[in-house]
């Protein structure tokens, strides 16, 4: 969603007020239900302290969203007090940090209240309904958490998903496997913890307050969130190791200034014409400025070399993008698959005649042909000290000249429709002189199916895009 006092597109404002009067209606419903479950006012002010707490130890994932805690605690307020008074404490108390700053807007506000505040009250719900039927007691709750931790999860997943793909239009299937496809054990492995909570606090075990045990228990919980952080600190690290490398190989070669960076915001409007969505573009722009990587184990007699070289150094150069994966390979698995298929087969020729493995026209991956005719146009317009440069209209000429034989026609035909566009990198001194100021997009694979997690939300729209 746009930051700012904006509203956002009518579709989007639409799902989060319908959301807001679904959980109206829900609530509104769980007034009416029989409560057995007697409540001191201050029981509310010490749940409704940790709901806040709770959502102040959000952690960010990639697609604009961010997990935390209050999963579990309204859980546990779900089974301990009555079901309409987790709900509304949930609505209430479960306010961003952001709230108020121009990056957090009202509705963005109410979008995050409304589905914690529906989900939590569903499975308040749930859980009345296991309760009430005959059986073991201990079994009905075993059930009841099970049954309220997926009501929730199913909630408040597909809240979200489903506002980021209106906001940003990205498929479901995207958002899904970006951000959630790795949630729902943790959520089931959590479940039971808010049982947990509930149960202490009803049974005092210190001092009289079961108060005391719940947050031992939280704090415990929270231990979990400065691996959360350790883990994006890493992922920082990763994209700031890449830029040094990234950095460096320019350094070496005064010709391949700011290469990558061309090559990538062609590469990107290639893929934008295509129909690649906005997840794929970042993945597409972050694989281009990395594709050269392995130019970094090529030595510098060649890679400076004034001349033309000879089929033997030539035969060195041609190893570099099997050493750009040899380069990363302590990084390896923070890639995706789309951005390491770039790296290795950017050269490879739509008729079989490339290297490294003479991958022939579909099976050559098809981010890795728009980055070869991005790189191809590049170097033409940019020039050598043994070639001179091309013009754009020459350049072009000559990537249409080898539709079909170097190049995916279907790819060329994308490149020539954007290069009548005149977009900013057409000519290369112009895209020297305006592109100031390089961006860094992290993107690389899912997040950890190991991690713990909890409630998520939409966050702002103006966050740094974290891993896929």
């Amino acid at each position: 969603m746009r930051s700012g006092s904006s509203l956002p597109s009518t579709p989007v404002l639409a799902f989060v007020l319908g959301l807001f009067g679904a959980y109206v209606v829900l609530q509104a419903f769980l007034f009416q239900l029989p409560a057995h479950t007697p409540f001191h006012p201050l029981d509310v002010a010490f749940w409704a302290a940790l709901i806040w707490i709770a959502r102040r130890s959000a952690v960010r994932l990639p697609l604009n969203a961010s997990m935390s805690h209050l999963f579990v605690v309204s859980l546990a307020a779900a089974v301990a007090f009555p079901p309409w008074l987790a709900p509304l404490l949930v609505f209430v108390f479960s306010f961003n940090q952001d709230f108020g700053k121009p990056s957090y807007p009202w509705y963005k506000d109410l979008f995050n209240r409304s589905q914690f505040a529906l989900a939590t009250g569903l499975a308040a719900w749930v859980w009345g309904l296991v309760q009430a039927q005959p059986g073991n007691p201990y079994v009905l709750e075993g059930l009841g958490i099970l049954a309220a931790s997926l009501t929730y999860f199913w909630v408040n997943v597909s809240a979200v998903t489903y506002i980021i793909h209106l906001s940003s239009g990205l498929s479901l299937g995207k958002v899904w496997f970006e951000n959630y496809s790795w949630l729902w054990a943790s959520y089931l492995l959590q479940a039971p913890i808010g049982l947990l909570l509930a149960k202490a606090y009803q049974t005092p075990l210190i001092w009289g307050w079961g108060g005391f045990t719940v947050l031992f228990i939280m704090l415990l919980l929270y231990f979990s969130r400065y691996y959360w952080d350790e883990k994006v600190q890493l992922e920082k690290a990763f994209d700031n190791t890449i830029e040094v490398l990234i950095a460096t190989l320019d350094a070496k070669d005064p010709f391949t200034r700011m290469h990558s960076e061309r090559v990538a915001a062609i590469s990107r409007d290639i893929g934008k014409r295509m129909g690649l969505d906005e997840g794929d573009l970042k993945r597409l722009t972050y694989a281009a400025r990395i594709h050269d990587i392995g130019k970094l184990a090529v030595p510098d007699s060649i890679l400076l070399k004034p001349k033309k070289l000879s089929k033997e150094e030539f035969d060195l150069v041609k190893k570099h993008p099997a050493k750009g994966l040899e380069v990363l390979h302590p990084m390896l698995h923070l890639l995706a698959k789309n951005v390491k298929h770039v790296i290795l087969y950017h050269h490879e020729r739509w008729d079989g005649a490339g290297y490294p493995m003479g991958l022939k026209g579909e099976k050559i991956p098809l981010w890795a042909r728009i980055v070869s005719l991005a790189d191809a146009y590049e170097a033409m317009t940019a020039g050598r000290s043994y070639a001179p440069a091309k013009t754009p209209q020459a350049a072009l000429d000559e990537i249409m000249a080898h539709a079909g034989t170097q190049f995916d026609p279907q790819v060329v035909e994308a490149f020539k429709k954007v290069w009548l566009e005149d977009p900013i990198w057409k000519d290369r001194e112009e895209f020297l002189r305006r592109y100031t100021s390089p961006v860094l997009l992290s993107v690389s694979s899912s997040p950890s199916p190991s991690e713990p997690a909890s409630a998520t939300s939409a966050t702002s729209s103006s966050d740094r895009p974290g891993p896929s």
